[in-house]
C-alpha cells in the first residue's frame, strides 16, 4: 500500500489503532517506507531497510515541531510489526537525540525460513512474491524471475500498479507449481530472504509487547509464539507476549487497540 497516493486505503483496523493513539493526546508519526509513493523499488520486508524509515518519520516529525518530546514508542502491524522490532534493534546506534521506549508489535513477520516454504499454493501467496522481490531491491546478485514460474511472471504488473488487496488477488488462485518452478524456493533464496528479513537476530533495546492473534491466517501463530517469542527472550529486554482467543491478522489490530495503548501509556510513566 502507498499511503502518501491513497490514504484513504488505509485499512479499517489501522484506523483504529491509530484512533486509539490519537486519543491519549500522542502524536503519531507513520512512513511510506522506502520506494512507496516513488518509481523506485521497495525493499519490502528488508529489515534494515524499514527500521531506518521508521525511526526517521520520527526525526521527520520533530523536524516539524520542536515542541515534541525526544521520548517515543514503536507500534506496528504485520510488516510494520516486523520494522518495528528490527528498529529497536538499531536505534541506538540511529536515532541520535531520540530515546527509544518501547516496541508494540501485532502479528510481525518472522522467521521467515520456517514461514516461506509454506506460502506457495495458499491464498496468501501474493506476499511472497513482494517479498522475492522486495529481497532484489538490496540484492542485486537475485532475480525474481530465476524462480518464479511462467504464469506468475505475467502477473508482475499488479506489483507496480496495485494496492496490496490486487496483488494478493493477483496471485491467489496460482498452484504452487504456477507460483514457483518446481513449486518450491531453492534453499538459497530462503537463507536469502531469512538473513535480510528476520528479526531478533541481534537485541532489542527496549521493552516489548507482541500481540498473536491465535486464527491468523497470514502470520501463522506458531512462528510468533514458538519461534519468534523464545528469540526475543533469550535478551534481556523484558517481552509480554498478549495471545488473542479467535483473532486473524487484521481483527487483532482492532481486538488489540486498547491494549496496545495501554502497554503504551505505561512506557511513558
Amino acid at each position: 500500500m502507498r499511503p502518501v497516493r491513497q490514504p484513504e486505503r488505509l485499512l479499517a483496523g489501522g484506523r483504529t489503532a491509530v484512533a486509539a493513539l490519537l486519543s491519549r493526546g500522542w502524536t503519531v508519526a507513520a512512513t511510506d517506507y522506502a520506494g512507496l509513493g516513488t518509481t523506485q523499488s521497495h525493499p519490502y520486508l528488508v529489515g534494515g531497510s524499514e527500521a531506518r524509515a521508521v525511526i526517521d518519520s520520527v526525526k521527520a516529525a520533530r523536524n516539524l515541531d520542536s515542541a515534541l518530546s525526544t521520548q517515543y514508542v514503536i507500534d506496528g502491524h504485520s510488516q510494520g510489526g516486523q520494522a518495528a522490532l528490527f528498529a529497536s534493534q538499531i536505534a541506538p546506534s540511529y536515532d541520535g537525540a531520540l530515546v527509544l521506549k518501547g516496541t508494540a508489535s501485532i502479528a510481525p513477520v518472522s522467521n521467515v525460513d520456517a514461514f516461506a516454504p509454506l506460502i506457495p499454493g495458499t491464498p496468501g501467496q501474493g506476499y511472497l512474491v513482494m517479498g522475492l522481490y522486495g529481497l532484489a531491491a538490496v540484492d542485486s546478485t537475485f532475480n525474481p524471475n530465476t524462480v518464479l514460474a511462467a504464469q506468475a511472471k505475467t502477473k508482475t504488473s499488479a506489483l507496480t500498479s496495485g494496492c496490496l488487496m490486487e496483488i494478493l488477488a493477483a496471485y491467489e488462485n496460482l498452484t504452487a507449481e504456477q507460483l514457483l518452478v518446481d513449486g518450491a524456493l531453492p534453499d538459497a533464496v530462503v537463507t536469502k530472504l531469512a538473513n535480510n528479513d528476520n528479526p531478533a537476530q541481534t537485541a532489542p533495546s527496549a521493552p516489548i509487547l507482541i500481540v498473536q492473534g491465535t486464527d491468523d491466517e497470514a502470520v501463522p501463530y506458531f512462528i510468533t509464539h514458538d519461534l519468534l517469542l523464545p528469540q526475543l527472550q533469550a535478551y534481556t529486554q523484558p517481552v509480554t507476549f498478549t495471545e488473542l482467543a479467535g483473532a486473524t491478522h487484521d481483527s487483532s489490530v482492532v481486538l488489540s487497540a486498547s491494549t496496545v495503548a495501554t502497554w503504551i501509556a505505561a512506557r511513558f510513566t
